[in-house]
């Protein structure tokens, strides 16, 4: 079992910054990678940016040289730093994380809870 707690969400002036974090805990063997989705009201749930286990990112467009994903393995948690924040950065914010439970297991998702971020125009 894989549980993630997610915090840092919150409401922010257009401009402003916020940082996420989302740490996992449990019983589980390993970690693979890392993801921030979000889900604004009345669409889709989206990905906003991804890190593998050995720190390759990737984001969506909509982001790119605004949020910066990272992680740190010791802790099981995994970050998105938000700067220059728009009003339509506004969601849901979810973290999602591919685990391992045991060797024997395949790879499996999970979600958080999501925390919500406002941002203010």
């Amino acid at each position: 079992q894989v549980n993630l707690v997610e915090s840092g969400g919150g409401l922010v002036q257009s401009g402003g910054s916020l940082r996420l974090s989302c740490a996992a805990s449990g019983s589980f063997f390993s970690i693979d990678a890392m993801d921030w989705y979000r889900q604004a009201p009345g669409k889709q749930r989206d990905m906003v940016a991804t890190i593998t286990s050995i720190g390759s990112t990737n984001y969506a467009d909509s982001v790119k040289g605004r949020f910066t994903i990272s992680r740190d393995n010791a802790k099981e948690t995994v970050y998105l730093q938000m700067n220059s924040l728009k009003p339509e950065d506004t969601a849901v914010y979810y973290c999602y994380v591919h685990a391992r439970t045991s060797y024997y297991e395949p790879t499996r998702g999970y979600w958080g809870q999501g925390t919500q971020v406002t941002v203010s125009s």
